[in-house]
């Protein structure tokens, strides 16, 4: 099976969630084989997983083996590099890290560089610095308030990214903000997650948008809705836009991605759907994948 052909890459924050297969994968499938059925169905996931923790050398030929060639696996820089210090002083670590994802090739693409609410504008220099010797396909997501003012830091910011052909990642919470559940999952990601407002960005031909959804799927309604526009639109442009797409607990974060799909269908006829996966016994049919 081949990775869906879309004018735009979509997908969610993992793969790996086993309580997918209540609805997503089939009943019997096993973590190694998530994957590639995942694959099957959506053609790009934020790699959230590297940003906590390195996968060993063996982990990366094994995900190797199961991306499609057109698949992207937006990988985070791990934590004690974009949260270490001078970024300056992280571009070895940074280069080793590519060393290590190196069998992916181009299906990472690009490289997430998610930086502190610490992060503030005196620190732009270490950040261009960054950007400017790692010369890697690379997208910068900001959380310091002063970045989301509207003022000279913030435009300062978008200039010094557009001029390098930089996106800066468009995070938008709103869905969950306004959630008023006291659900633990949703306290947590209320209380993980910066409130900040989207920033729709397109410095290259390469938007990013991350949108954390309410755990209540009709609720995320009217805040899908600009998303569908905005990524029709840069559709429209000749862009190739990324989204992904998020729940409190990730649980329902295919079905939200099935339904953002499924409105942008709608502004955009044509457009192919995605795959559904069978729910019945699949492991004679996996060893071929």
């Amino acid at each position: 099976m081949t990775v869906p052909s879309l004018p735009y890459f979509i997908g969610c924050p993992s793969w790996s969630e086993n309580a997918w297969r209540d609805y997503f994968y089939p009943r019997d499938a096993r973590p190694p084989d998530f994957l590639a059925l995942y694959g099957q169905v959506f053609n790009a996931v934020e790699g959230n997983t590297t940003f906590y923790a390195r996968p060993a050398p063996s982990t990366v030929e094994r995900w190797a083996t199961s991306m499609p060639p057109e698949f992207r696996f937006t990988a985070k820089l791990p934590r004690d590099i974009s949260h270490g210090g001078d970024l300056r002083e992280q571009l070895g670590a940074a280069e080793d890290f590519c060393r290590l994802l190196a069998p992916l090739g181009d299906r990472v693409a690009p490289l997430w560089l998610q930086l502190p609410a610490s992060f503030a504008p005196w620190r732009l220099a270490e950040l261009i610095g960054f950007i400017d010797i790692l010369q890697r396909p690379l997208a910068v997501e900001v959380r310091h308030g002063a970045f989301f003012a509207r003022g000279d830091e913030e435009r300062l910011l978008n200039n010094l990214l557009r001029e390098r052909n930089v996106e800066r990642i468009c995070l938008d919470p709103r869905a969950l903000f306004s959630c008023t559940s006291d659900a633990p999952a949703v306290l947590h990601a209320q209380a993980k997650k910066p409130r900040v407002p989207p920033r729709p960005a397109a410095f290259s031909n390469s938007p990013q948008v991350r949108f954390i959804g309410h755990p209540q799927l009709e609720a995320n309604e009217p805040f899908l809705t600009p998303w569908v526009e905005k990524i029709a639109g840069w559709i429209e442009e000749g862009r190739t836009p990324y989204i992904f797409l998020h729940t409190a607990d990730n649980l329902l974060a295919p079905a939200l991605a099935r339904r953002f799909h499924a409105r942008l269908m709608e502004r955009l006829p044509g457009l192919p759907a995605l795959m559904e996966l069978p729910r019945e016994p699949q492991t004679a049919q996996l060893g071929l994948l």
